[in-house]
């Protein structure tokens, strides 16, 4: 299927995965180029994550990501993937209020042409959640571990693996889609706690860190295409080693400028029969002046 066949996921289509039973596939992608790739592998849906604060700004966290940021990231995968679900991650303290959610969500539905946002957080944003789907911005959300609040957690650690811990998991969950939302994600959840909460709720889910039990996956795409290699996540499987390539490739370019083997003839631009004598003639006129 070209890119020109494709035809873009609706949240109907994405709501319905719950009882269809189809898994849906989400993957994170910082720019057009990534965009185009993902689009041409048949994804899902295209999602603009913070972390592109981390894997294409190089920063340690996700916490830098600002709204201006974002919205010219969106905007590029939205041209790199016109016809496949782009949902726009709503970066650190944007929905802090509700008023402040309102302005941002819209910026990444008009300005940047998302189909969807999210937030991160359950009951304790379920008020800003609401607002934004009662004011028609799709919007879904993100618990479990949420980079946003990792310095409460004291670094990325795995949540829910007591009972008490879970049920908390699950409140977030419920409060989530009694907000109206259409989906969430879990992310660093034990796989039967991810599943059983799942099996409650009637909206679906995606996971990253959560094991098969949801409707749905999701992972950076530089982290499995192996282009992010500052660190690798346990949950990320590598399909591809792009840096290997990427890296063999410049050497062998490197190495073919220094023993001026590139360009060759076949990547240089010639002249004309007669154009280089001629010049040369009037290189040896001018010197005589």
């Amino acid at each position: 299927m070209t890119a020109e066949e494709k035809k873009k996921r609706t949240i109907g289509e994405i709501r319905d995965s719950k009882t269809s039973g189809e898994k849906m596939v989400y993957t994170s992608v910082p720019d057009y180029t990534s965009a185009r790739w993902a689009e041409a592998a048949g994804v899902d849906v295209c999602v603009v994550g913070d972390s592109l604060a981390m894997v294409a700004h190089g920063y340690p966290s996700t916490i830098p990501a600002t709204m201006d940021m974002m919205v010219m990231h969106a905007a590029a995968v939205r041209r790199g993937a016109p016809n496949t679900f782009t949902l726009g991650c709503m970066p650190y303290q944007s929905y802090n209020t509700v008023d402040r959610a309102l302005t941002n969500a819209t910026r990444f539905m008009q300005d940047a042409g998302c189909d969807a946002v999210k937030p991160q957080g359950g009951k304790s944003q379920a008020h800003i959640l609401k607002a934004l789907v009662e004011a028609g911005i799709p919007t879904a959300s993100h618990i479990g571990l949420t980079p946003h609040t990792i310095a409460m957690f004291g670094g990325f650690k795995i949540q829910g693996r007591t009972a008490e811990t879970a049920m908390v998991i699950l409140e977030d969950a419920l409060a989530i889609q009694d907000a109206g939302c259409f989906m969430l994600e879990f992310e660093a959840v034990p796989a039967p706690i991810a599943r059983l909460i799942s099996e409650q709720l009637e909206i679906p889910t995606i996971g990253i860190g959560a094991g098969v039990g949801t409707d749905g996956q999701i992972l950076l795409s530089y982290d499995l295409l192996g282009v992010f290699t500052d660190f690798k996540p346990k949950f990320t499987k590598r399909y591809a080693n792009l840096t290997e390539v990427a890296v063999a490739g410049l050497k062998e370019y490197v190495r073919e400028v220094k023993e001026s083997q590139f360009p060759d003839d076949d990547h240089s631009y010639g002249v004309a029969d007669g154009v280089l004598d001629k010049f040369q003639t009037l290189i040896e006129k001018r010197k005589q002046h």
